[in-house]
């Protein structure tokens, strides 16, 4: 899903543009074909589909178990799972952490050793949630060695994440505003940011993000989940 930069040797010399422009030379060629497919389009509904079913068998869980212990309804889940369903945010994000992994594995993120890594616009890993329009966006690859996230969301004028559960485990956001206007709501309190505005929460209650404004919203987040 992105391009390994990586040092490869030459028959022969390089030229002084050639070597101005390695970039160009050292890309892997086992780089993955693009796939800039969002979990409304068929085929990734499926797949999302396919992998919470293998995720919740492999954790011996029933439809029943897992919709109690998710806060998604058993005919939801079923529908999710045989791919008749694109789930909304509110309601992948509880299914991720019924199964106690990311978003983003859910999606089917990979484990990815490199130690440089370009993600092509093309090749992001993006969920769209069908009701609402609102975009999420994975800027980073996926590390063993640490819990972080980097992320685009976007979300159209009047619209909303709808509420999002706290985690399992110890989780802290940060953002900054890139368009428009962004109102967080985390429990009771209410912040209102215009763009160039940045926002730091310790993720300890329900929280959602709001586009009450008439232009598209559109911030970074960086998301780290502190190992217990």
């Amino acid at each position: 899903m992105h391009d390994r930069l990586e040092a490869r040797k030459h028959k022969r010399p390089l030229s002084s543009k050639a070597e101005a422009s390695g970039d160009d030379n050292r890309q892997d060629k086992r780089s993955r074909p693009a796939r800039a497919g969002r979990v409304n389009d068929e085929a990734i509904v499926a797949e999302v589909g396919s992998r919470v079913k293998r995720l919740r068998t492999e954790a011996g869980l029933t439809l029943e178990e897992f919709a109690a212990q998710s806060g998604v309804s058993r005919a939801m889940i079923s529908k999710v799972e045989r791919g008749e369903k694109s789930p909304t945010l509110a309601i992948i994000v509880r299914i991720a952490k019924g199964l106690n992994v990311s978003m983003s594995t859910l999606m089917g993120a990979e484990p990815d050793p490199a130690q440089v890594a370009v993600i092509r616009k093309a090749n992001r890993l993006a969920f769209k949630d069908p009701e609402t329009g609102f975009e999420r966006h994975n800027l980073s690859p996926t590390h063993l060695d640490n819990d972080l996230e980097f992320l685009l969301h976007r979300i159209p004028p009047g619209e909303t994440s709808g509420e999002l559960p706290p985690y399992k485990v110890p989780t802290e956001k940060y953002l900054v505003v890139h368009e428009g206007q962004l109102t967080i709501q985390t429990g009771e309190a209410r912040y209102v940011l215009e763009a160039g505005d940045s926002f730091y929460f310790d993720v300890r209650e329900s929280y959602s993000f709001i586009n009450a404004g008439k232009t598209p919203c559109a911030y970074y987040l960086v998301i780290r989940r502190r190992r217990l």
